[in-house]
């Protein structure tokens, strides 16, 4: 919940901050893509959490390689990622290149929410709702791919 919580949180504020005169930052699309870069950053930092990165190297499926490995590189794509959407050049490649990356980590959470895992001592998320908020994510990066 708090990713989305994230989300919803950076874009309202990136939007106040637009109306309020930050040019960079005036319109819905610029907000979009602050709220969706902070919300990487909070999960992308989630993967080197020393109390999260053990719950979500066993989310990874276990039919698949090096979940460590496969943690790291998310994260890691998911910080250059946040950075990128925050430079107009960039920003419509990267989330182009972000909602592949969350439908492709999607599966993890669906293992996580089938095998009842938890997440840094909690339950993850139930799948009806973890599947909104993914449709949420990628819905937001999509947006940000198509806009102007």
């Amino acid at each position: 919940m708090v990713p989305l919580i994230t989300l919803v949180a950076g874009i309202g504020l990136a939007r106040l901050a637009g109306l309020a005169g930050v040019g960079a930052l005036d319109g819905w699309h610029p907000a979009l893509r602050v709220g969706l870069a902070l919300m990487l950053t909070v999960t992308g930092l989630a993967h080197f959490s020393a109390r999260r990165r053990a719950g979500l190297v066993a989310l990874v499926p276990p039919r698949l390689p090096h979940p460590q490995f496969l943690v790291t590189l998310t994260g890691v794509l998911e910080l250059l990622g946040a950075a990128a959407l925050l430079a107009p050049p960039t920003a419509r490649w990267a989330a182009a290149g972000l909602a592949v990356l969350m439908l492709a980590m999607f599966p993890a959470n669906v293992s996580g929410a089938r095998r009842k895992l938890t997440l840094a001592g909690r339950p993850v998320t139930p799948l009806p709702a973890r599947t909104a908020m993914q449709v949420t994510f990628v819905a937001a990066a999509v947006a940000i791919s198509l806009g102007s």
